[in-house]
């Protein structure tokens, strides 16, 4: 008799989908507060469920082609904010500048 394979858990937050092409890849994943969405260049958005479901159809039904669709499954749930993109020195000194006031 054949041992039960382990059952994974289902949930949104255990999964995060990679949409792109061979230039670019946005990540979507969901964390506490609902879907974040990080662009090709690292900006973090905040979408609804609905917005991911618009954004991610038209790469499955094939509408658009030579988009490349992963979904990654991680063992423990996502309780995280993406990691900050690495800036590059030019951007790090030029933003040293900077000087913000906030009124």
């Amino acid at each position: 008799m054949k041992p039960e394979p382990r059952r994974r858990p289902l949930a949104n937050d255990r999964y995060v989908i990679r949409l792109g092409t061979t230039n670019f890849t946005e990540r979507y994943y969901r964390d506490r507060t609902g879907w974040v969405k990080i662009s090709a260049r690292g900006r973090k958005f905040r979408l609804t469920a609905e917005q991911v479901l618009n954004h991610l159809l038209p790469a499955f039904a094939g509408i658009k082609p030579n988009l490349i669709i992963q979904v990654e499954y991680t063992a423990a749930a996502k309780a995280r904010s993406a990691p900050a993109p690495a800036q590059s020195q030019k951007h790090q000194a030029k933003m040293a500048g900077r000087n913000i006031a906030i009124p």
